[in-house]
């Protein structure tokens, strides 16, 4: 009697044992689902976060960006006339900012007269004939004069588009002038179109038939920051300027002749 229940209280324990053994993973209790649904929220609240950080940095550099440079500005040229009434004891800010703009202001009044138009000619003359500063007054002047409001001959005219360096492949330019190309089978009217290639002042010049040239609705000012933000500010859509909006947009700077 002692054996058997010897052999019946055996199995017994030893089966309590074995369902409550941890070490056996065949036998130990399934995972609960608590904890894989924490991960989940966890990770979901982590993409989430970071997500919206990112976002947050987007949205916050150009702001920062652009009152870091207008800020510096500023103080650049507040730091032209500052000194000035530093001296005569008058600490305002912006004084000298404000007395910065008013004296470029008349510097257009006086170089718009024919007196400072004759000063600034002398200067401009001497300036050119010296070594290595003509080279880099030429190349800040063809990028003055393209935003220049007087429409001058040497200005950006329009912003073009032409087909380059192939057929499908389009490049962004500036038309500067046009000539007229005699032939034996006829006239041929040429715009000279200059496409940048590194910065505004460096390019190419290719002379192409005005009817393959696309006149985009963009001014001068919006072709020029286009190509110098590397395309960023490029529109989502183009379209072609009309021949009556062309012509209202030139002016009278189109000798009539040209538009019959």
């Amino acid at each position: 009697m002692a054996e058997e229940k010897d052999a019946t209280s055996v199995p017994l324990s030893q089966g309590i044992r074995e369902e409550e053994d941890p070490e056996d993973p065949a036998k130990s209790p399934p995972t609960s689902a608590d904890s894989s649904t924490r991960r989940a929220c966890c990770f979901v609240l982590q993409s989430w976060v970071s997500k919206k950080f990112m976002t947050g940095c987007v949205v916050l550099f150009p702001v920062a960006f652009t009152f870091f440079v207008t800020w510096w500005f500023i103080q650049f040229v507040d730091g032209f006339f500052s000194p000035l009434y530093a001296q005569l004891g008058i600490d305002i800010f912006g004084l000298g900012f404000v007395t910065s703009l008013l004296f470029v202001f008349l510097v257009g009044v006086f170089v718009s007269s024919w007196l400072g138009a004759t000063v600034f000619w002398i200067g401009e003359w001497f300036i050119k004939r010296m070594p290595f500063v003509k080279h880099i007054y030429s190349a800040s002047k063809q990028i003055s004069s393209a935003v220049s409001p007087d429409q001058n001959t040497t200005a950006f005219k329009e912003v073009a588009i032409i087909q380059h360096p192939r057929v499908g492949e389009y490049a962004f330019g500036f038309i500067t002038s046009s000539v007229l190309l005699q032939r034996d089978e006829g006239d041929e009217e040429l715009c000279s179109v200059f496409v940048p290639t590194n910065h505004l002042y460096i390019g190419d010049i290719f002379l192409v038939n005005s009817k393959d040239i696309i006149r985009p609705n963009l001014s001068i000012r919006e072709g020029i920051e286009i190509i110098v933000s590397g395309g960023m500010t490029m529109p989502q859509k183009i379209t072609p300027v009309s021949p009556i909006e062309r012509i209202a947009r030139q002016g009278d700077r189109i000798p009539l002749n040209r538009l019959v």
